[in-house]
């Protein structure tokens, strides 16, 4: 549960799944030291099942361990459907109910491993993982069309196994944005640049870098705000030619403030399931600029809620620079992303979507006489 997506995904569904109809309980591991736990910053009120050997490090032993424990856990529970989120727990956990003979396994895709991660001899190791693990999983949730396409094209799984179900949240009330820049000690003129996320390599903040660098030149009063931690914290520490115009945030339980704060989110991964980041910024109304990756382009709409690149730090300083300089074009954006995003991203959404995923199983199942609606009981 770091900080990102898939907890917040988990979260929403913790509490908004209708208890009525469903006994569920989340098993999670523990975070890295340099990750955040998102229930301890952003969810007190979930309840967690820890399993202390569940980390993102792979170890074979830990990983021995967690699946001994998530197979007594489903034994003593005995569920009728086990859900998985992210690669590694989904692996552990799709096993584990195999070995405990739960009747039906769903997963969920965030993103992919297929770009970006690994070498091609481990990518194709990490393939044929997933093919296996798809061919004992019912439901295999995609975030994006984007993912499910390469899923797909990689040999993961069947088309009637696959259902596209978008990432939902709500916001929370921002501060006003006189009081935000001053919580984060910025000046309350000038231009500010947020990026939210995890610092490590797939999400490429040197580039973050490289664009900021470029977009002084032309905005010399421009700022930079960078949300999140990761192992290459110190690379960022040590960036030269920001001077006192980057400000590095570590990981705030209070984003809102950072988007209330900001006139741009600036996106610079090589490879993305759907970001979360940037559903929270369109509901901040804050414009986006991102590399076009994953299944970025189904959150911004190129040209009207942001604008969109390759991966590449000339085109993303090029876009940043232009909406930095029009102040109309940039408001016109900013309210577009908020209208988009809080009519196709809302938590109800995402909770009767899934609502009505673990009903079509029941139903096909002959669990249940029919799939009820939300709130319905017979």
């Amino acid at each position: 549960m770091n900080v990102g997506g898939p907890a917040l995904l988990v979260a929403t569904l913790m509490r908004g799944i209708d208890n009525e109809r469903f006994d569920h309980r989340l098993y999670a591991g523990f975070v890295g030291p340099d990750e955040a736990d998102y229930v301890d910053q952003r969810a007190p009120d979930v309840p967690v099942c820890r399993v202390p050997t569940l980390g993102r490090a792979v170890r074979p032993t830990d990983e021995l361990r967690a699946l001994t424990a998530l197979t007594a856990a489903m034994r003593r529970f005995r569920p009728h459907i086990v859900h998985t989120h992210t690669a590694k727990a989904g692996a552990l956990g799709r096993v584990a109910a195999v070995l405990a003979r739960v009747p039906a396994c769903v997963h969920t895709f965030h993103g992919h491993l297929l770009q970006g991660y690994f070498s091609p001899a481990k990518t194709r190791i990490v393939v044929q993982a997933e093919r296996g693990l798809a061919a004992v999983t019912d439901r295999l949730v995609a975030v994006g069309c984007t993912v499910r396409d390469d899923l797909l094209a990689a040999g993961i799984g069947r088309p009637r196994q696959y259902v596209v179900m978008p990432p939902g949240t709500t916001s929370a009330v921002p501060p006003p944005r006189s009081e935000a820049r001053r919580q984060l000690g910025l000046p309350q003129d000038g231009l500010v640049v947020a990026y939210v996320g995890r610092l490590t390599r797939i999400k490429r903040p040197d580039r973050f870098l490289s664009v900021a660098r470029e977009v002084r030149r032309t905005v010399p009063t421009a700022r930079f705000l960078v949300c999140g931690d990761g192992d290459l914290h110190d690379d960022l520490e040590r960036a030269a030619g920001l001077g006192d115009s980057l400000h590095l945030l570590g990981w705030r339980a209070d984003v809102e403030t950072v988007y209330a704060a900001a006139d741009l989110v600036l996106l610079t991964s090589d490879n993305e399931g759907m970001p979360v980041s940037l559903i929270e910024a369109g509901l901040a109304g804050v414009p986006t600029v991102a590399t076009n990756v994953g299944s970025v382009s189904e959150v911004v709409q190129d040209g009207q809620t942001g604008l969109l690149a390759p991966p590449d730090a000339q085109e993303l300083t090029r876009h940043a620079i232009r909406l930095l300089s029009d102040d109309g074009l940039r408001s016109r954006m900013g309210q577009q992303a908020r209208a988009w995003t809080a009519r196709k991203f809302g938590a109800e959404r995402l909770v009767q979507d899934t609502h009505d995923l673990y009903a079509s199983i029941a139903v096909e199942r002959g669990w249940w006489p029919s799939a009820l609606p939300k709130g319905v009981n017979r």
